[in-house]
Order: structure tokens, then sequence, then C-alpha cells
């Protein structure tokens, strides 16, 4: 047999004796075997003989440490470091070495952390992969670089690192990018763990504070008067309105600086150069993220030229030393808007397209474009809705009752059962979430679309909506696509209701409208209802003249062949013929009295109904030839109605 022969170990030096010792009794207790452990014991004293103050070695050079340690082939002793806190490494170390044991060993010996927060995260709905990506390597690279566990964590440790991962010169952008998505989710857990009582806020809609929005303003005397002007008006504004008068503010003092830049100062600005603006800016191509290289419409110009009125008279009002000599915004320059009907889809396309809302896979969308259709509501309500949005009042159903929403005010609106069934549906697999702050008023708000620790954003009701026409194949004449908001299902249920015989009156408080003005535009699209008071008015008029309406040279009473074969929607009546033009449109009464139940017949008629029947049979053939499908199927109801009297006469 051969002999084992035990290699010596290398002694550490004397000041790491309690590390080492430490690290040796770890090793005694792993499951690997004699040679690996025999291993692991032999580098960690070869790098400690070669650095014997790890603290300090920790201070060299990031890719200098990384030879060293791939040199010495120290990576298991440091790990261990790391992950007991012994020592603390930097961010870019730990990021650089990539796939390692130092991750999952920290989370071995933190055992109760790992667990609280992947409780934490299966109300998250994450892949597998991701959750392993936050869980696995965000929570415990946070935990080792700032030495803390989830007990001690801060709000600053989850800044720092935030921190640490954006000011990073060694890291790729795309290595910083996937590592800030990862760092944003550990947020989210923290928020839901209570180790934070700060929501994470995606990059992209962090809040501007007014001196950050008069930065882009290029003139050095201008700029603090834009910056205290924003200040001041957002005590009493809305942010949305405070950041339009920015952008045309920001957007005037750039024109300024390209064509006038003599004019340093609001003072020196006079009526002849917001002459020579607004006739640009009222050509000008569109701008920004979502311009196309079109030119701006009507109204964008008009929201420019009142924002640069308010901020001109406000200066004057106030009595602000630096203002403009003269005014220099006049209210005639206000151009009148275009005043559009709401644009309401077609019940046609509009059945279409809720069927192809019910088949959505994303259910956060299929709910809110369901509650949107089915409410009347704005999209900005819709995202406001909270948990206890809905009201159940004995003997009149459940009502929704709608947050603040555009013009400040709440109202409480009736569902169906489809649109409560899809409501249901939504908070059943919402599940629970801790509260976020209100942006209106900081109060916790458990707001109904909220999802992984977030709400839903405006854009994904909007993807919702363009699958759900692609998926109902509504193509605009081109073929494209056919393009629809979430405004327009406002406007649809609005026009529906309106046609269905409801009240403007009860319509403007389902709408929140505070105005008349404001409803009065959907009775412009209330088509069933207009057409059937036009035919009513139409009917008395004809009464009053005795006469049938005929919009040609021909005879009242035509011949039987000639009013067969005309150009007529024709109708069958005693003692003679209709001979309404195609212009007019289908009688509403036509051949009324033969498809009323009580009308009755007998035997001695019975050549008058043959005849009738022979005439509706040719004027049926006839219309279809013509492609009237509303006067075939006129037709067939009457002929239906006449053969069941003759049926019976003739038993």
């Amino acid at each position: 047999m051969m002999s084992t022969v035990t290699k010596p170990l290398l002694r550490p030096a004397p000041g790491d004796t309690d590390l080492c010792e430490d690290y040796f009794g770890f090793v005694a207790e792993l499951s690997c075997g004699p040679q690996a452990k025999y291993l692991r014991r032999r580098h960690a004293a070869a790098f400690l003989n070669n650095y014997p103050n790890p603290m300090e070695w920790m201070r060299r050079p990031v890719a200098e440490r990384l030879l060293q340690i791939k040199r010495l082939d120290a990576w298991p002793f440091l790990s261990w470091c790391f992950a007991t806190g012994r020592l603390v490494p930097d961010l870019e170390l730990l990021t650089l070495k990539g796939k390692g044991t130092h991750f999952s060993l920290w989370s071995r010996l933190h055992p109760d952390d790992d667990t609280a927060v992947s409780r934490a995260a299966t109300t998250f709905d994450w892949s597998a992969e991701w959750e392993q990506r936050v869980i696995g390597n965000a929570f415990p690279l946070l935990c080792m670089t700032r030495g803390v566990d989830l007990q001690s964590m801060t709000e600053a440790d989850l800044d720092a690192v935030e921190q640490a991962i954006s000011a990073s010169t060694l890291l790729a952008p795309r290595t910083r990018r996937v590592l800030g998505g990862q760092h944003r989710c550990l947020r989210k857990l923290c928020y839901q763990l209570g180790v934070t009582d700060i929501p994470p806020v995606h990059p992209n809609r962090r809040e501007r504070t007014p001196a950050q929005r008069a930065e882009t303003v290029p003139q050095p005397l201008i700029r603090p008067v834009i910056a205290r002007y924003l200040t001041t008006i957002a005590a009493t504004l809305r942010p949305a309105t405070v950041t339009s008068r920015a952008e045309h503010l920001t957007l005037l003092t750039v024109w300024l600086s390209g064509k006038h830049p003599e004019c340093r100062e609001l003072t020196g600005l006079t009526r002849a150069h917001l002459e020579e603006f607004l006739a640009w800016d009222a050509t000008r191509l569109s701008q920004g993220r979502r311009g196309r290289g079109e030119r701006i419409s009507v109204t964008h110009h008009m929201h420019a030229v009142i924002n640069l009125r308010s901020f001109f008279d406000d200066l004057t009002a106030w009595g602000w030393a630096d203002r403009p000599a003269e005014t220099v915004v006049h209210r005639a320059d206000i151009p009148r808007p275009p005043a559009p009907l709401p644009r309401a889809l077609a019940p046609q396309t509009d059945s279409a397209l809720m069927k192809a809302v019910a088949k959505l896979p994303d259910t956060a969308a299929r709910a809110g474009i369901t509650l949107l259709r089915g409410g009347g509501l704005r999209l900005g309500e819709l995202l406001d809705l909270e948990l206890d949005c809905l009201w159940d009042l004995p003997g009149h159903g459940t009502w929704l009752k709608v947050p603040l929403g555009k013009l400040n005010t709440e109202r409480v609106v009736p569902l169906d059962d489809a649109t409560l069934a899809a409501l249901d549906q939504w908070m059943g697999e919402r599940g629970s979430q801790r509260a976020l702050p209100h942006p209106r008023t900081g109060r916790p708000a458990d707001f109904l679309f909220t999802l992984r620790g977030s709400r839903i954003g405006a854009t994904r009701i909007r993807r919702g909506l363009d699958d759900a026409v692609r998926a109902a194949g509504l193509v605009r004449p081109g073929g494209t696509p056919e393009h629809v908001t979430p405004h327009q299902l406002r406007h649809t249920y609005a026009t529906e209701l309106v046609n269905a015989g409801m009240t403007l009156q009860a319509l403007m408080a389902l709408l929140g409208h505070v105005t008349p003005e404001m409803t009065t535009r959907y009775a412009h699209l209330a088509d069933t209802t207009v057409r059937a008071s036009y035919d009513s008015a139409m009917a008395r008029i004809r009464e009053s003249r005795q006469l049938p309406l005929v919009v040609s040279d021909r005879p009242v009473v035509p011949e039987r062949i000639e009013w067969l074969h005309s150009e007529m929607l024709k109708t069958r009546v005693a003692h003679g013929y209709c001979s309404r033009h195609l212009a007019a449109e289908a009688c509403p009464y036509a051949n009324i009295c033969e498809q009323c139940d009580n009308y009755t017949t007998s035997t001695e008629f019975l050549p008058q109904i043959e005849a009738q029947i022979h005439d509706e049979t040719e004027l049926r053939e006839d219309a279809l030839e013509r492609g009237w499908d509303s006067e075939v199927a006129r037709h067939a109801r009457v002929i239906t109605s006449l053969q069941k009297h003759l049926d019976r006469l003739k038993a």
C-alpha cells in the first residue's frame, strides 16, 4: 500500500493567528474531502504570509488585488472573511470577480435573513432567474460591502451602494445597468420588509426642483428669475402645470439666445421679440422624445401662449423689478383652439376590441382597460384608485368611488357585472403589498393597480390596448393597425349612454364634468337619439303636408311596374305605393301595421294579402341586388308576418 504523505502547512504571521484558527475551524466542519480542506488551509496561510495585514491590503488597486488573489488561490479564504465580516470588500472587487462562492457562502451563514427576503419576494411574482439575481446576488453584495445584515441595514446603506454603482469607473456601462436594476428591486424588497420607509423611485420619474428646471436657461440673469417664479407657483399649481410652464419659458429663452443674444435680461424684452417668437412657434416642428418632425398643433401653440402670458402677467401683478417695460403678450395672441367632437369608437370596433381585451394575458392591463371602458374613467383616475374604491349600496348595486382627478373632483359611478368581475379578479391576483405614499398628500395609500412593489404606469395600459387592437384585427384603410387611446374608451362610454337615452345632467355627474358645456359635446354624437327626433319631426311635417316625400319629377302615384324598378325605398301600402327616395333613408314606420300584434284580417282580404306578398318578394329581391341590407331585412319581416296570416286563413 502507498503511504499518505502529509504536506507541511505554511505558518501564518504571528498577528493573524486568531483569524487563521477561526478559518481552520470553519474548514474543519465543511463536507469536502481531506485534500480540499488541506488546500484551503494552505492557501489561507500563504495569503496571510504574503499580506500579514489584510485591511492594509484591501486599499490596493482592484486590478492588483485580483491578480494576487488568483496567484495565491485565496478566494475561498477571502470569501469567508467577507461573509463573516472580518473584512469589508468594495463593490468593484466582488463584481469583477464574477462567479464564485462569496455570495452563496454569505447566504448560508445568514439563513434567517435569506429566508425573510425570499418570503417577501414571493409577492412580486418574479421569475426564478431574476429572484436569484436579486436575493442571491444584490442582497449579499450590499450586506458584504456595507458590513451589515438585514436587521442593521438602513436607507443610507442602500443609497451608498446605489452611488457606488453609478460612480464606478471600472465597471462597464452594461454591468452598471444590470446592477442598478437588481439594486432597485432590492429596494422594493427592503421597503416591503420595513427596512426603509422610502419606496423606490424609478430614475425616469424622479422629481426635479424649480432650480433644476431653470438650469437649462442660457441667460445667467434670467435663470434666477425663472427659478424663483417656478418656486412660487409650485405652491399653488399642480406639478404638471409647473413643468409645462417651465418648458415653454425655457423654449423662449433658448430661442432668444439664438436669435437675439443681446437680450440678456427680461427688462430688455419687447413686444417685437414676442411677435417674432410667436410667429416662429406657431409653425415650428415638434421636438423632444415624442417628436416626429411634424408641425406642432394649434392646441400646443395655444398652451405656449397661455403659459407665457401667465408668466408676464404674474410678474407685473407681483411687482417684480425683473420684468419687461411693456405688455409683450396680449389676449388676442391666444389662438382659438379647435373643437373636435369626442372620438368614440364605432359599435362594431368597440365590441371587437373589448372581446380581445378579455383575452389579454396581462391581467393588470386587462382589468385596467375593462374598468376604463365600464366606468368612463380617465387614465390618471384609474391609476389613482385605491383598494377601498368599491361601495356596496343596498338595493343599488356596486359603485366605484373615483378619486380626485383632472378637475380636482370626486364622484361615484355604478359598475356592471362584467366590469366588477374583472376588478374582483385583479384584486385577487394583486396580492398583499405595503402601502405607498400618495403623490398628492404623502399619506400611505393602498393603490389598486400596484404590482411588484411599484405602481403600474400608463404605458402598460397603452401597450395592452395596442395588443388588443392587433389581436382584434382592427386596421386602417392603409393596412396599419388602428390607433386607439385610453381616453377614447371614456368617449365611447359617454356616447353609448347618451344614445341609450341618458340625460345630459346624469351623464355630467357620471363623467365628473364641472360645466354643462363639457357634457353637451356628447349630444352631437348621439346619432340614434338625434335620428329618432329627426324622423319624428319629419313624420309630423309629412302629416301636415299630406303628401309623400318625392325627390324627383315622377308622379305622386307611379305605375306599379315603374314603381317596382325605380330607385326608391319602396313600401306597399293600402290604396297605393310609397315613393320614398333613397336620400331619405329607410322609413321607420314602413309596414308597421302588417307587423303589429293587433293586426287582424279575414278571408275577404286574401287577394290583397297574396298580392302584397308577391310585391314584397319582388322588392326583397330588388333590394338584395342593390345591396340595401336594411331593406332586405324589412321586407323579409313583412313577408313572414303576412305569410302567417295567409296560412291561418287558408287552414
